[in-house]
């Protein structure tokens, strides 16, 4: 296991720079392992989940949504912020996928949660593999949310949706690769 401590880097102040409804900026004083000191933006973020819901036929339903930051619609897997406070991330995750892609699971499991940007960000976000769905109204919330459509792919399409650009959220495409290991896994025992 690879070690993750830092103990030659240290952290010196942190002053916030930008406060915004879900996430904050602040602008950290470090100390490298020689004692010269430097400066870093850091984006913190409450954490997200992410769910890849796979039906019974390896069909999994995405959503295209606008995403200001590129200007561009994406197609991604539901998601959503740790945004209530004492939330249990599953229960974040089954309340995003019913808000946005109208579907109910009887099971959700882990899959990873991993640092989106590390460079930047502190942003974590689990992703869960959603089965057992079955269909409830979807309850869209916000701007983007109004216009978004909901998609289905095959699972076993993913390579080709990557190569050709149609799957571009990298939370996404790992999800979605982790998703189908985890069931050919299953199927082999």
């Amino acid at each position: 296991m690879p070690d993750t401590s830092t103990p030659s880097f240290r952290r010196v102040s942190e002053v916030e720079v930008l406060k915004t409804y879900v996430f904050s900026v602040g602008q950290v004083t470090l100390l490298d392992p020689d004692g010269k000191p430097f400066e870093r933006s850091i984006v913190h973020h409450p954490g997200a989940v992410a769910i890849i819901a796979v039906d019974a036929n390896r069909r999994v339903t995405l959503v295209r949504q606008y995403r200001a930051a590129v200007d561009r619609m994406v197609l991604e897997a539901p998601a959503g912020t740790c945004d209530v406070d004492g939330e249990e991330l599953e229960a974040t995750a089954r309340r995003e996928l019913e808000e946005e892609a109208g579907l109910l699971a009887e099971s959700m499991e882990v899959l990873i949660g991993t640092f989106n940007t590390p460079g930047i960000s502190d942003q974590h976000t689990t992703i869960f593999l959603a089965t057992g769905l079955s269909p409830c109204p979807a309850k869209p919330s916000g701007v983007e949310e109004g216009f978004m459509t909901i998609e289905t792919i095959a699972l076993d399409d993913v390579e080709s949706l990557v190569a050709d650009g149609t799957l571009v959220d990298e939370t996404t495409v790992l999800g979605l690769f982790l998703a189908r290991t985890h069931l050919d896994r299953a199927l082999d025992s």
